[in-house]
């Protein structure tokens, strides 16, 4: 059976800690939910650790349905989450539909859209219409060439207090699920125990409602120096699935992400 958001909703009102990985295609899919997995995020990672691409930017709408499609034929319980790519949800919302209807029908349960506030019309008018909405502030990716590269956010009290109106805003306008990236695990902890959805956390300290990881950084297949916030769970593993059951067990237990994780 395959876990749906209020199955993922139950999980998190009982304190356990959700486990997130991305995932791009149907082989991996089934080695992350036999390993316990509970959601495959097709990011548009994929641009840089499957394409060889320096950002996210030039990844397609066509590529990303391409891939969810593939994650959707191997996964047979993971609740899946589509990355909504740049130029494909910063446009209007009917427009944003329209796009975020072609990964709906690949096969995504829920579809990811970076934006705090700046994009809470466009979270209320998809979820509205029956698209779930997983919301993304802290570091967007996508906006790496205005931020000024991949740099920790909300670090100062202007930027931080930003950083709570966009959770709130985001979570009002109906979104089921926050990920919060690269920000002081203090930060992500206050916005955690001041809204009432789930938040993963990568790079946002360990009082997140879950975690996520890169699953080529996690695995320690991509090259280059990785963030401060991955942890290399291939080292003193046998096989991928023993790496994977590793993290589920870690981020279930609460011991990772650990200090030297934390911004």
């Amino acid at each position: 059976m395959t876990m749906n958001l209020s199955q993922i909703r139950s999980l998190y009102e009982k304190g356990e800690k959700l486990t997130t990985l991305t995932c791009y295609d149907a082989t991996f899919a089934q080695v992350l939910e036999q390993a316990g997995v509970e959601i495959l995020l097709v990011g548009d990672s994929l641009g840089m650790v499957l394409q060889g691409h320096n950002s996210t930017l030039p990844v397609t709408l066509d590529q990303m349905a391409y891939h969810v499609e593939c994650v959707a034929r191997g996964a047979k319980q993971a609740f899946i989450v589509a990355d909504m790519p740049f130029g494909t949800s910063q446009v209007n919302p009917e427009k944003t539909f329209e796009n975020a209807a072609r990964l709906m029908a690949a096969g995504a349960h829920m579809v990811k859209l970076e934006g705090g506030e700046v994009m809470a019309d466009t979270i209320a008018f998809l979820t509205q219409r029956g698209i779930p909405v997983f919301a993304h502030i802290g570091l967007t990716p996508q906006s790496v060439n205005q931020l000024g590269g991949y740099r920790v956010q909300g670090k100062d009290n202007k930027a931080a207090q930003q950083l709570l109106r966009d959770a709130h805003a985001v979570e009002q306008a109906g979104a089921g699920m926050l990920l919060l990236e690269a920000i002081p695990a203090t930060l992500g902890a206050e916005i955690t125990a001041n809204v009432n959805i789930p938040t993963i956390g990568i790079g946002a300290g360990k009082d997140c409602s879950g975690q996520v990881l890169v699953l080529h950084d996690m695995l320690d297949i991509y090259p280059g120096k990785k963030p401060r916030f991955v942890k290399n769970f291939m080292a003193g593993s046998a096989s991928i699935a023993e790496a994977v059951g590793k993290y589920v067990k870690e981020v279930k237990a609460g011991s990772f992400p650990a200090a030297e994780h934390c911004f």
